[in-house]
């Protein structure tokens, strides 16, 4: 079925598999199928209007509206809803079933969800069993940890995005099982693995591309299981260790962005893989992993019978999903896990089962258009029912649903018959777009977000209470030469302007391993390690060794020298 998107006007096409999950996905009710349409808009507008609900770095202090103490949240101080810390939100002071009401077949059902989650009180942070790690988010099982985000069962780790079970690691961007890395980049199974991307198995080296089960390795791109190379030579034991000081003396000289600048030069000469994808049976994507029978995804380990989906794991049975584990039979999703069941246009699932039109369900099920919800079963807008006024009443939401035509942000229709079938509009989403994943994947301009009819929120930090101010360039160029009371300053970024700080556990890591103290925000050193990766885009250009069509992330026109799977690995090995 080819269709044409209703936002971007480009063309997409429902195959014969995204029907017959939708067939799958339709929810029944007392014996009748409610049948999910087709999607009005492609995939990549179907992404970013799920992402719009995905605030994973924002951070502000605010005061808790129960128990007035000070807190970190995700939403700001005038937000249009209350917002309770941890304790206080699963405490017995706050039951969500209080603010339920009647549906109202008189107005658009997405208008009463918006109405209802101004009212509810939401989870500052969405956090579970951290310890001693009060500044993260989307996280859970974390101890003494800073600024990560969307990570699980670490140590010791800072500024990292998407690192899980890692002890140590600064400044990394899908970081797993790793130990004590900096600034690397799609990272697994590494030890003291400094400025490395793509690699495995990987210990006290730097400056890596593509290296697999390499050691005392520096400035080397798609190695196997090499020891003393440097540039892609092997050296003799004495010889590379003499090679080795000279590359940490330019460091702690200050030479740092002169050994980064040649590091990227050895990039592009380097070999490509079309497709990171590992152990896999008929998929299409990018950096894939032991899974079959997926379709245009990313990022996905052990995932089954699954279509766009981005960032997953332990997963079956999904259609157009961000951000799960451990989810089965789910579609126009995010946010779902730790067994979240049959989960359809909803926003955080948790532990749950049978879920139509939610906002965040905490071990909940049979629930349609609820809002930050405790564990609970049968409700519809907050509301207690039965099993048999439950099962009555969804069908008629459904079909006042179908008769309510759906608006864009910017007022446009869809072309589909209503609201039954699309996502939220993105005026319910509680976050700005410039706050969200989707300024990530999908930037935009204040001006852009504004005319699209998606909220913006101006960038502002907290006034530091600091000791001195200074900017990034007057940093001293070695680390010996920085004093303990550096964690008493404010350095202004060199390409944002933003203020930062350095924190006791930073100071000492850059000490140890003889590393500067970094000039850039932590938010714009996450941007550019996420500008390492390629695009969730798919291309078909011809490998450069063979000359065979091959898809790939690589875009035609960019230089690397791109290789089939065939090709790669007759080259690699």
């Amino acid at each position: 079925m080819q269709k044409i998107c209703a936002q971007c006007r480009s063309g997409f096409e429902v195959t014969s598999d995204d029907l017959a999950l939708l067939e799958k996905l339709s929810p029944v009710f007392a014996g009748k199928k409610e049948q999910i349409p087709p999607p009005s808009l492609c995939p990549d507008c179907r992404q970013q209007r799920r992402l719009l609900w995905r605030n994973e770095r924002s951070l502000y202090r605010r005061t808790c509206d129960l128990c007035k103490k000070s807190i970190i949240s995700m939403y700001p101080a005038g937000s249009p809803f209350p917002v309770y810390c941890t304790e206080c939100w699963w405490s017995d002071q706050n039951d969500p079933v209080n603010f339920g009401r009647e549906v109202n077949f008189s107005r658009p059902f997405f208008a009463q969800v918006k109405e209802l989650q101004n009212t509810v009180p939401r989870l500052a942070l969405n956090v579970i069993n951290n310890e001693n790690s009060d500044f993260i988010n989307l996280s859970g099982s974390n101890k003494s940890c800073y600024l990560i985000f969307a990570a699980e069962f670490n140590e010791d780790c800072l500024y990292g995005y998407q690192v899980i079970k890692s002890v140590g690691c600064v400044d990394t961007s899908d970081c797993t099982e790793s130990h004590y890395c900096y600034e690397a980049v799609d990272v697994d199974k590494c030890h003291t693995a400094f400025f490395c991307q793509n690699c495995t198995n990987c210990s006290s080296s730097a400056f890596l591309f593509d290296c697999k089960g390499c050691t005392e390795c520096l400035l080397s791109m798609n190695l196997r299981n090499k020891r003393n190379y440097i540039r892609n030579k092997e050296y003799p034991q004495e010889e590379y260790k003499r090679l080795k000081k000279e590359i940490l003396d330019r460091i702690a000289q200050g030479k740092l962005a002169d050994i980064l600048q040649e590091f990227s030069r050895l990039k592009q000469q380097s070999i490509h893989r079309a497709r990171e994808v590992v152990s896999c049976e008929n998929v299409t994507g990018d950096y894939l992993k032991d899974s079959r029978n997926l379709r245009h995804c990313f990022d996905v380990s052990y995932g089954e019978d699954c279509a766009y989906i981005f960032t997953g794991f332990q997963i079956k049975d999904l259609l157009d999903v961000c951000h799960t584990t451990d989810a089965q039979l789910g579609y126009e999703s995010l946010s779902l896990g730790y067994g979240s069941y049959n989960t359809v246009f909803t926003h955080g699932s948790w532990s749950s089962r049978n879920l139509l039109y939610c906002d965040i369900i905490q071990t909940g099920s049979d629930m349609c258009g609820c809002v930050c919800m405790k564990p609970g079963k049968y409700c519809i807008l907050n509301k207690q029912y039965t099993k048999e006024e439950y099962e009555k009443l969804v069908p008629k939401i459904i079909e006042h649903m179908r008769k309510t035509p759906y608006q864009t942000p910017s007022g446009v229709g869809t072309g589909q018959a209503g609201e039954w079938g699309e996502f939220f509009p993105a005026g319910v989403s509680p976050f700005a777009y410039n706050e969200t994943t989707a300024q990530v994947y999908f930037p935009l301009t204040c001006g852009e977000a504004r005319a699209r009819g998606f909220g913006w929120r101006e960038e502002t930090d907290d006034a530091a209470q600091v000791s001195k101010v200074i900017p990034a360039q007057s940093l001293p160029a070695s680390i010996n030469e920085v004093p303990d009371d550096v964690l008493q300053w404010a350095v202004h970024c060199e390409i944002t302007g933003r203020p930062f700080r350095i924190v006791k556990k930073e100071l000492e890591f850059y000490r140890s391993h003889g590393l500067p103290v970094p000039h850039l925000h932590p938010d714009e050193r996450h941007r550019q390690r996420m500008m390492l990766r390629n695009p969730r885009c798919l291309w078909t250009r011809p490998c450069m060794k063979c000359g065979k069509e091959m898809e790939t992330t690589y875009q035609p026109s960019r230089p690397e020298i791109v290789y089939c799977e065939q090709c790669y690995l007759a080259e690699v090995y």
